[in-house]
């Protein structure tokens, strides 16, 4: 390849266009900032099978039918809970459909749900589990399965088969116990 020679004119030109050139002292470009980001929190890993008390020692749970209504209050609370459960004193905070999934699939969405009620204060929540018309032998599996998951949860107090315009033995209203970040509000409100 032939080397082009530049013309005076065309070497001013130049010289004008760059403009003064300092020359250069390092040759190495440090990538790095000098200021690093700062740190975030890791998310915390949450264990929801960690809610589930072993109660393997507990009295085995009958099994119910389809048109069975479910019900069940934790030791230490008064009968009257559960009657104001029914009759829906308390108002519902959220609600979950789960009829429809299988075993595995319901049992995790309905613990991810439970614990963010908790975190958030709900204290009633609404849980659709279908009636089981498709299940063999008619026993639903899924309602069953509801019946023992529920009582296993530790942060659940009372739960009763829903009114018929709500779901009716499809459904069930569970009441929770509250967090301790919210527990010192509700003393408040009661005084």
């Amino acid at each position: 390849m032939a080397k082009k020679i530049l013309t005076p004119e065309d070497s001013d030109l130049f010289r004008q266009t760059i403009g003064t050139v300092l020359a250069v002292k390092r040759d190495k470009v440090s990538l790095t900032n000098t200021t690093k980001p700062k740190p975030y929190p890791k998310p915390a890993v949450i264990n929801v099978d960690g809610h589930l008390i072993d109660t393997a020692t507990a009295l085995p749970i009958e099994k119910v039918g389809i048109e069975d209504s479910l019900s069940f209050l934790n030791t230490g609370l008064q009968h009257n809970v559960l009657k104001k459960l029914r009759r829906g004193f308390f108002g519902l905070d959220a609600e979950i459909d789960l009829h429809g999934l299988n075993s595995d699939e319901a049992k995790r969405q309905l613990l991810h749900f439970l614990h963010y009620c908790v975190e958030d204060g709900y204290r009633c929540v609404h849980i659709v589990h279908g009636k089981g018309h498709r299940s063999p032998d008619q026993h639903p599996v899924l309602k069953n399965n509801m019946n023992i998951w529920l009582r296993q949860h530790k942060d659940v107090q009372a739960f009763c088969s829903a009114t018929p315009k709500n779901g009716g033995t499809g459904a069930v209203v569970v009441l929770l116990q509250l967090s301790d970040k919210y527990s010192h509000q509700n003393q408040q409100d009661l005084e």
